[in-house]
């Protein structure tokens, strides 16, 4: 829960235990002090604490008079005290939103090679959520105002505002970012953007969604990495569920991100031995040591091999791809550190 909002509860919770004493004191005190009945008592201290001004139920005797004036007296300061904390509280609830949003402001300015995710419809939440299961730094920049609610609901770092304005993509670190997503459901909003990312940082990875195949190259002209076509894709999934129904089945059970239930890690090799040192897959025996397959190996300039032989050399800056169960994965991860 917020500080201040546990700041602000705990000094209510104070003034509510004095309001509540005082209360007490004065209906013992007119009972006890004054023989009033229990009624009368309860009358004469709302009358006083409220000082509203009706008589009183008898004639005040001196020690009546005495304990009034220290109830009147207790009553004020108590009575201030209340209402200065419930205004405040009233209107530090009112800026509570905004002091939110600066906080949220501070940690988008705090990232650094992150994701920058721009729209929050279908395919945005999805990529959203798979980040946050991932434990991946992201911010997306939505322009519907409306989706707001929903994008504070799903607790994720987001920005306001139309992405074809520069401005909107620098406030989201465009310049730091490392990967952009591109989900808009309009293809020519999707190459605006893309265009736009490109010019402000060259070295970023894009990634944008396309709803026609005839987008696919203009988006890749623009400066988009990958295009994806959600469409396509689905098609060609539900038609391959027709042609090799078991080997989709297998393939679908296969988790590439999750918190514990991995089968597919993606590794630097770097995170396997030292730089200096020239390894082939014979030399990790990962089978061995982790249980872990090796299935793939992407090498220095991207370029996928699948299922190489035991004795590849692993040359720097390329990339392992392990098949295994969860158990298996997270010996790996704990065998080498990796994180």
């Amino acid at each position: 829960m917020n500080p201040l909002i546990n700041f602000f509860r705990t000094k209510i919770y104070t003034a509510v235990f004095l309001l509540v004493v005082i209360l007490l004191i004065g209906i013992s005190g007119y009972k006890f002090i004054s023989n009033y009945s229990w009624i009368d008592a309860v009358y004469m201290t709302v009358i006083t604490l409220t000082t509203v001004g009706f008589g009183e139920v008898v004639p005040l005797d001196y020690n009546s008079k005495v304990f009034t004036i220290f109830l009147i007296l207790a009553s004020v300061i108590i009575m201030g005290y209340a209402l200065s904390i419930i205004t405040e509280y009233i209107l530090s609830k009112n800026n509570l939103e905004e002091l939110k949003h600066k906080k949220m402001e501070k940690e988008i300015n705090s990232f650094k090679n992150h994701v920058v995710i721009c729209g929050y419809g279908r395919n945005g939440k999805q990529a959203a959520q798979k980040l946050l299961t991932h434990k991946k730094a992201f911010v997306v920049i939505e322009k519907n105002r409306d989706m707001e609610e929903r994008l504070k609901l799903d607790e994720v770092p987001y920005i306001i505002g139309n992405a074809n304005e520069d401005e909107v993509l620098m406030q989201a670190g465009i310049d730091r970012a490392s990967n952009f997503i591109s989900a808009l459901p309009n293809d020519a909003d999707n190459l605006f953007v893309v265009l736009s990312t490109r010019q402000i940082n060259k070295d970023i990875n894009i990634i944008s969604r396309a709803s026609n195949e005839s987008s696919y190259n203009k988006l890749k002209f623009a400066g988009a990495n990958n295009v994806i076509l959600p469409d396509k894709i689905g098609g060609d999934h539900m038609a391959s569920l027709v042609v090799v129904p078991g080997l989709m089945e297998f393939l679908d059970n296969l988790s590439i991100v999750g918190k514990s239930d991995i089968n597919v890690e993606e590794v630097a090799v770097e995170k396997l031995f030292k730089k200096e040192e020239i390894k082939t897959i014979k030399d990790l025996d990962l089978r061995k040591k982790t249980g872990c397959t090796i299935i793939g190996y992407k090498d220095e300039n991207g370029e996928y091999i699948v299922n190489p032989e035991a004795d590849l050399e692993l040359a720097p800056n390329s990339k392992i791809i392990v098949l295994g169960r969860p158990e298996q994965i997270e010996a790996l991860n704990s065998t080498y550190n990796i994180e």
